[in-house]
């Protein structure tokens, strides 16, 4: 890829877009962002300065902008999404139209040579094999709407020319545009304002990715694109396969007065539990920055700031 390749995203100022939107400017790509900045006016505001990005305030279900957009893009990385299984139980109606209908219409109208880098999930694993172990041959048992959608998308988007699918695990980490809903970010602060945390099946296991690694497995993806391409990856901490109990433990080690309860007889009402292998993705020279320590203590920093459980998804 040169200087003048042009990329689009959707979704460029959310939780993973106002990462990733800086990260490809600092490469010198062209970057067109489209969002509708429902949840944040300002989370592209230091990114201005920079002449190659463009953005457009607009909504990936307005056919007549989001073609126009595609077909002016050499890459297309589709982050505008309803994201997480409460968010789309909430709002089933903009879950269905942004989560699946605007991306088949961007798979529909993209051409042959046209790159689409999607961000994918391996909460579609469910529960794996029989040791929940999954690997991306692992037939797939999507448990919520969310990831029920992700498959289908996936597989009309391999029957694609020139795509990749990144199953992204749990994501964690700091943003422009925060999100707390998400796991780590959720139990970081659980401990910090309540001092406590209370736990359903807390042996149910997951794997995890810092958001730099994220936008990292994008850039990576690009720049790799000739060997990844038509490919599904994985993405995630090798060494973080934990339980949730075992998260909390690692929080425990830095908020020691963290007390960690346990709800024996009561079913979670997410009933994820998986190890993911991230080998595929290793084996093209991937390889993450930030383990879980990293990410908890920059959150514990990082909440210092925010005194209200408002950035969510719902």
């Amino acid at each position: 890829m040169n200087k003048n390749t042009k990329v689009l995203i959707t979704g460029g100022a959310g939780y993973l877009g106002s990462v990733l939107t800086p990260h490809l400017l600092e490469k010198n790509f062209k970057v067109t962002v489209v969002d509708t900045f429902q949840f944040s006016e300002t989370s592209l505001n230091s990114f201005y300065k920079y002449k190659n990005l463009e953005i457009i305030r607009g909504d990936v279900r307005n056919e007549r902008v989001i073609n126009k957009l595609i077909n002016e893009n050499d890459i297309i990385i589709p982050l505008a999404a309803i994201v997480g299984a409460p968010a789309c139980d909430f709002d089933s109606s903009s879950a269905e139209s942004i989560n699946k209908k605007s991306i088949l219409n961007l798979l529909k109208i993209k051409s042959k040579n046209q790159i689409v880098i999607m961000p994918t999930t391996n909460s579609a694993y469910g529960s794996g094999d029989q040791n929940n172990y999954c690997d991306e041959n692992t037939q797939l048992n999507p448990i919520s709407k969310y990831a029920i959608d992700k498959v289908e998308i996936e597989k009309e988007l391999m029957s694609k020319s020139n795509a990749i699918s990144l199953r992204l695990a749990t994501v964690f980490g700091m943003s422009p545009r925060m999100r707390m809903d998400l796991l780590v970010n959720d139990f970081v602060y659980r401990a910090i304002k309540d001092k406590f945390i209370m736990l359903y099946e807390s042996h149910f296991k997951r794997n995890y990715i810092h958001l730099s690694d994220v936008s990292k497995a994008f850039l990576h993806s690009i720049n790799n694109f000739d060997n990844m391409k038509n490919n599904i990856f994985n993405v995630g901490l090798s060494n973080a396969n934990l339980s949730k109990k075992e998260l909390c433990e690692k929080i425990k080690a830095f908020i020691p007065e963290l007390e960690i309860i346990e709800k024996e007889f009561i079913k979670d009402p997410d009933q994820r539990n998986y190890l993911v292998s991230n080998k595929k993705i290793e084996a093209t020279g991937f390889k993450p920055d930030m383990n879980i320590e990293d990410g908890i203590r920059e959150l514990i920093q990082g909440y210092k700031s925010l005194k209200k459980y408002f950035y969510g998804n719902i």
